[in-house]
């Protein structure tokens, strides 16, 4: 643990906003699931069904010898997925109802639920951006030239599993960072809306920046996995750099240093 003194890390609109985007993420998560099994596969171009070979992933169960089997196909290679993916509670279900909000299969309710964590997001993420150019916690995440040039020190001390507490971001959190918050979750929102018949008819170029609506929907959902990786990765990290100061920093703004310390 870090014996160095205390500074003020985490502004008040950087806390508030950090738990709501926790909070909208779970529920897009989870309700994002419980929609995707009303159409369990993944496709690129403009449209998809019986007449169209453009699936990249499959997932569905088959019945054999009485037994129904969970199958998950990538770029049409099969895999046995039964008790993970396919069949739940020995029916046909994609996704586990474990893993889906409402655990029953109710796409409508999924939709709603979806729709208003959705918004949600995109109002807390135009307030963030808004206060953290005024307050200037947005210079903090843009890394510069000293800390690219920091950057093969820190690969080996993160690969090490040495962690600096300072006031101020390494690099790697810094390129994190940016990297969901300008670009993982304005790609969440752009997919999504490219989704809605509403706004393809009011704004049409977005099906063709994603190249149609199929391919808008699978990298909406890559780009949820991707966000998985990074809640792992960033769990992961908290847990190496101490839990109790780092969430003394996200629900006080108050963080330990290193102080003098090397």
């Amino acid at each position: 643990m870090p014996q160095g003194p205390l500074v003020y890390r985490q502004r008040l609109t950087t806390r508030i906003t950090h738990w709501v985007w926790a909070v909208s993420l779970f529920f897009l998560m989870l309700t994002g699931l419980q929609i995707f099994n009303a159409h369990p596969s993944l496709h690129i171009g403009q449209e998809s069904g019986f007449d169209y070979d453009n699936a990249i992933l499959k997932i569905g169960a088959q019945k054999e010898g009485g037994t129904l089997r969970g199958v998950t196909q990538v770029f049409g290679v099969a895999f046995d997925t039964t008790g993970v993916l396919g069949v739940s509670g020995g029916e046909a279900r994609a996704i586990p109802a474990a893993l889906t909000i409402p655990s029953t299969q109710s796409l409508a309710t999924g939709r709603v639920i979806h729709f208003f964590f959705a918004w949600l997001l995109v109002g807390t993420l135009s307030f963030w951006l808004v206060a953290s150019a005024l307050n200037g916690h947005l210079r903090q995440l843009i890394p510069t030239l000293a800390d690219l040039r920091a950057l093969p020190r820190d690969l080996v001390d993160h690969a090490r599993l040495r962690v600096h507490h300072t006031a101020d971001y390494n690099v790697l959190q810094k390129l994190a960072y940016a990297s969901v918050l300008f670009v993982a979750l304005p790609l969440m929102i752009l997919t999504g809306l490219s989704m809605s018949p509403g706004v393809n008819a009011a704004a049409p170029w977005l099906l063709d920046l994603f190249q149609g609506r199929q391919t808008a929907r699978t990298i909406h959902f890559l780009t949820m996995l991707a966000l998985l990786g990074f809640f792992a990765a960033h769990m992961a990290m908290i847990l190496l750099a101490g839990p109790l100061n780092e969430m003394r920093s996200i629900l006080t703004g108050w963080y330990r240093t290193d102080g003098d310390r090397e």
